[in-house]
This record gives C-alpha cells, sequence and structure tokens, in this order.
C-alpha cells in the first residue's frame, strides 16, 4: 500500500513496543509493530515517544508580551488587572495579531495542537483583539486549532456595554463565554449573565475564579448551581481557584467530587498563580496553586495551561506546556509514576477532555502527532523532553532539528 505518511520505530507509551504509524488524508489508518508499503514521507522516529500533541485548555492570547507598556511594582493581581486594562485601550488590530503569532509560533515549536483563547471585549478592547485573534486561528490553522472565548476580564453588571459586546462576538465566530466575577461588583449576576449568553448561543463557558487564598471567600457554588440548574454539566470549565490551595485535604476532595458531579473543568495555571499570590507574605509563601493531582483523583477535568506570557499576570513564559507540567510536578511534590503520568495527562488528554475535544493516537484519529525526545510520557514531565518535531492532520507542520552536539 501507499500512504501519505509513516513515522517508523516510534513508542507510545511507557516501556510500550516499538510501532510505526501509518496515515492517509489526514487520518491515522494503522499502527502496527511493522506497516509495510511505502509513503510519500517516512520518518523514522528513532524509538522516541509521540503522543497526539499539548492541549492548552487557558491562555491570553490578546495580552502577551506587553511588558514593556506596563508597570510592575507590586506584582499583584489588582495592579495586573489595572496595568492590562490601561494597556489594552492602546491595541490595534496588527499590534495584538503581531504579540499573538509570536507566542502562537512559540506554541506550534513546543509541540501544542490545540489551544482555548481568552480574548477580552469590552469598550477599551472593543473589538480589536477579538479580530486580530481570528485572523490567527485562520493563518495558523495548518498547524494548530485555536478556540476563542470572548471573555469579560473587567465586570458585566459595572459595564453594560460589554454585554452586548460579548453577545456580537458570539454571533460573530467566538467560540464561548468566559466570565471573571471577583472583578464585578455583583459577582452573583455576573455569573448569572455569562450563563445566559452561554445559553442563548449554544455555547460552553468559562470562569476565572476564586483568585485569593481565602477559603471563604468564592463563587464556586454559584456556578456550580447555574451549572446544574440549566444543565451545562460537561460544558463548563474554570480558571485558577487558588483558594483550594488554602483548604484542607478533606474539603478539597469534597469540593472535588461535586466538580466531578456537575461536570466542571478546572485548569490550573502554575506560573501565574506562583507569581501573584502570597505577596504578602514573607517567609514561607504559600504556592497558591491549586491541587490539581487531588481533584483528578476524584474525577474532575483537570488541565495544566500556560494562562499568561510576558505581562502583568505572569512576566515569564514561553508557551512550553511540557516545561508547565514539570513545575506543577515539582511544586505539588509528586514522584510516584501514577501522579506523573496523571500530570502529563493534564496537558495532554486531560485538558481535551476539559474542552471537549477529541485526543488520541489510534486508528481512526485525526493524524496530530507530536515527537518527543525521551521514551514515554513520565520521562517527558521528569525531564521537560525537548520536542523533536510534529504533524497536523498528517502534515509536517514545524521541526526542531535534531540535538547536535560538537565533541572536540
Amino acid at each position: 500500500m501507499t500512504f501519505d505518511l509513516i513515522i517508523r520505530n516510534v513508542r507510545l507509551a511507557d516501556a510500550g513496543p516499538i510501532v510505526d504509524i501509518a496515515v492517509a488524508d489526514g487520518r491515522i489508518v494503522a499502527i502496527d509493530p511493522f506497516v509495510p508499503g511505502k509513503a510519500d514521507e517516512e520518518f523514522d522516529a528513532g524509538s522516541n515517544f509521540a503522543c497526539a500533541g499539548f492541549v492548552d485548555a487557558h491562555i491570553h492570547l490578546d495580552k502577551a508580551c506587553i511588558l514593556d507598556r506596563c508597570a510592575i511594582c507590586e506584582g499583584t493581581l489588582a495592579e495586573a488587572v489595572r496595568e492590562t486594562s490601561k494597556a489594552k485601550s492602546g491595541f490595534t488590530e496588527a499590534d495584538v495579531y503581531e504579540r499573538a503569532s509570536r507566542v502562537v509560533e512559540k506554541a506550534i515549536g513546543h509541540g501544542t495542537t490545540r489551544m482555548r483563547s481568552f480574548v477580552e471585549i469590552d469598550p477599551r478592547a472593543g473589538f480589536r483583539s477579538f479580530e486580530a485573534i481570528k485572523r490567527i486561528r485562520t493563518d495558523y490553522s495548518f498547524a494548530i486549532d485555536i478556540e476563542i472565548c470572548a471573555f469579560a476580564q473587567d465586570g458585566l453588571t459595572n459595564e453594560s456595554d460589554t454585554l452586548a459586546m460579548l453577545d456580537a462576538a458570539l454571533a460573530n465566530g467566538a467560540d464561548l463565554v468566559g466570565g471573571c466575577p471577583y472583578t464585578d461588583p455583583d459577582p452573583q449576576r455576573h455569573i448569572e449573565r455569562i450563563f445566559d449568553l452561554a445559553e442563548k448561543h449554544d455555547v460552553a463557558a468559562d470562569f476565572h475564579l476564586d483568585f485569593s487564598l481565602e477559603p471563604d471567600r468564592t463563587d464556586l457554588p454559584s456556578v456550580i448551581a447555574q451549572t446544574v440548574e440549566r444543565g451545562w454539566q460537561g460544558r463548563v470549565a474554570l480558571g485558577h481557584v487558588t483558594n483550594l490551595s488554602a483548604m484542607g485535604l478533606d474539603q478539597v476532595s469534597q469540593i472535588g467530587a461535586r466538580l466531578a458531579s456537575a461536570g466542571i473543568g478546572l485548569a490550573v495555571l502554575p506560573a501565574t498563580d506562583l507569581f501573584l499570590n502570597g505577596r504578602g507574605h514573607d517567609r514561607l509563601v504559600p504556592r497558591g496553586i491549586a491541587p490539581a493531582d487531588r481533584l483528578a483523583r476524584a474525577g474532575v477535568a483537570v488541565a495544566i495551561a500556560t494562562n499568561n506570557v510576558l505581562n502583568p499576570f505572569t512576566p515569564f513564559g514561553d508557551a512550553s506546556l511540557i516545561r508547565m507540567a514539570n513545575l506543577y510536578a515539582n511544586v505539588a511534590q509528586l514522584t510516584l509514576a501514577a501522579d506523573i503520568a496523571a500530570v502529563f495527562a493534564m496537558v495532554t488528554s486531560g485538558a481535551a477532555r476539559l474542552m471537549s475535544a477529541p485526543y488520541g493516537l489510534i486508528v481512526g484519529a485525526q493524524a496530530d502527532i507530536v515527537l518527543l525526545d525521551c521514551d514515554g510520557p513520565s520521562a517527558a514531565v521528569r525531564e521537560a523532553a525537548p520536542v523533536i518535531t510534529g504533524w497536523k492532520r498528517g502534515r509536517r507542520s514545524f521541526d526542531n532539528g535534531p540535538r547536535k552536539i560538537f565533541r572536540p
């Protein structure tokens, strides 16, 4: 037989067998120890590990790479919101496109094949960022699938224009709607309005929630109640929920069971949550990261994600999800093989589950394939393994080249 692509000598699991993957018409048609036949492209994986690529379930492309426009003096959430709000008034469509494309190209090179980007839409940002990210979604579709979440960063009840603008964006290409109750003077009403928009347009909802270290200051019960009342199970995700890091294990387990029952997923954002939390402590600074591993054990769809890159929320970053997985495993002090495997899932299959997206290297699946310089998912996390090359729908989408060491 003749195929479009055969990747030979590839490993799909820790200590798994070496196999070949054959691709035709953008889909995987065979996975066997040896696939006979020829292909337009053949690639020898050298016994390295392949997966279906990384999935970034929570990123802000519109406000990436703006450190030169913002002052960071306090390193707090309030300052980050304030500085970014001022900066976005000056965003242009071309400016957002240029900055976002830089981040997307880095993400592609780091093996990301799918992402969900929040885009702020309000009287200051207008639709400029939205139009730019729509172009990004189209222009980079050869390598990555991008979902656009129309997002109300600065509140709803305090700005009536934002609601109408979100409504318009959802009618004009946005894939889902996002809210941020902690910036709104009426968090409960904010949550209800976001759900109203989700119902009207039949889309998912994604909330930035409970971004503090105060266990008793929470909007989570409202989101859970609205999810169940409106039958939106499996279509709601949360980001941050850092106050879970300040709760006892029994309470975390109880909340995890409630989230799993309501079909609500959670994206944990290590870089941002580490940077912004615990600023009032001069010693024994709390990490402020929700215990994703414990929530995953409770059945919650959990993702580890990038969130922000080079802005007041996170003045670091390169959109590498394997680096973020390694960071989380370090901070959470994980070492057991099962826990490390779960962390890998949080940047791959678990993140796809949160987004209700297909995922996996199986016969019949879309041929999104990323090759890493390691022998399995555990090594990928432990070593923050380099990404070698990748294919999107069976077409080579990027290549980082083989490692070269020049001996004397």
